[in-house]
């Protein structure tokens, strides 16, 4: 039966409202028909990324160029030339050392702060004023070019963080090679743990008030721990407890370690 052309547009509306959106094509299809069988791609071995910084480990890339190190100024390039810490992109200097490096004692303090950054050395602000009078009080001195009156002073960080803040854990993993490599070069007979972060990195704690005045051992070495400088700036009482320490250091040293 024929449909008018009202019938064929009824139709028509009704596929719509079903959905359908395409008409025919012209092309007959052939619904019975097989489907030609399409090969998969070969999937491609996934390709190797080439290393990059954020794959390397801090620690790892420390221990090796410490160890590379055979004497004190490579040490001080290796440092200059460690890319994984970011403190070094926000300091002026790196802070390297001070003082005799054949002496007896070795002072490690915690990071350089904002006079040691714009002079590249370690304790030059009030807190090394204060222990460069503590030194001569035991008749030391490190401008003295004597094993035995002399003394060197370093620090764990040789980077100044950011508005004099603690170092972090991490920051402080990264340098404990450096730390131990600069002990093994300068080979001092004792080493002062300055201050808390001093002790954290070289006896793995923390508790000042607890540690100083008791002889451990930290990088190979006896090890006294001591309050930091800046802490007795900030509570004078304590200089008494500085001062036992101080001559318990002398007497270590007299009695020949």
């Amino acid at each position: 039966m024929e449909s008018d052309a009202h019938t064929a547009l009824a139709q028509l509306e009704w596929q719509i409202d079903l959905g359908a959106t395409e008409a025919i094509g012209d092309a007959p299809v052939d619904r019975y028909a097989v489907p030609e069988r399409i090969e998969k791609p070969k999937s491609k071995a996934p390709a190797i990324a080439a290393p990059t910084a954020e794959d390397a480990d801090p620690i790892s890339d420390a221990r090796t160029a410490a160890a590379n190190a055979q004497d004190l100024s490579q040490l001080q390039a290796a440092l200059g030339a460690y890319e994984h810490c970011d403190l070094k992109r926000g300091a002026r200097n790196l802070v390297f050392s001070d003082g005799h490096p054949t002496a007896r004692v070795m002072f490690i303090g915690e990071a350089p702060g904002r006079d040691e950054d714009q002079q590249g050395k370690p304790f030059v602000g009030r807190a090394g004023q204060l222990l460069d009078k503590m030194l001569a009080a035991i008749d030391m001195d490190r401008l003295l070019d004597t094993p035995e009156a002399g003394v060197y002073i370093t620090n764990v960080l040789p980077w100044r963080p950011p508005q004099n803040r603690d170092p972090k854990p991490e920051e402080i993993a990264m340098m404990r090679p450096f730390m131990q490599r600069h002990v093994d070069l300068v080979d001092p007979d004792v080493v002062v743990l300055v201050g808390n972060i001093s002790c954290d990195a070289g006896l793995g704690r923390r508790g000042i008030t607890r540690l100083r005045g008791t002889w451990a051992e930290a990088y190979g070495k006896p090890a006294l721990p001591m309050f930091h400088p800046a802490y007795l700036l900030r509570n004078p009482a304590a200089k008494r407890e500085a001062w036992a320490d101080l001559l318990e250091l002398k007497a270590r040293l007299e009695s020949g370690v």
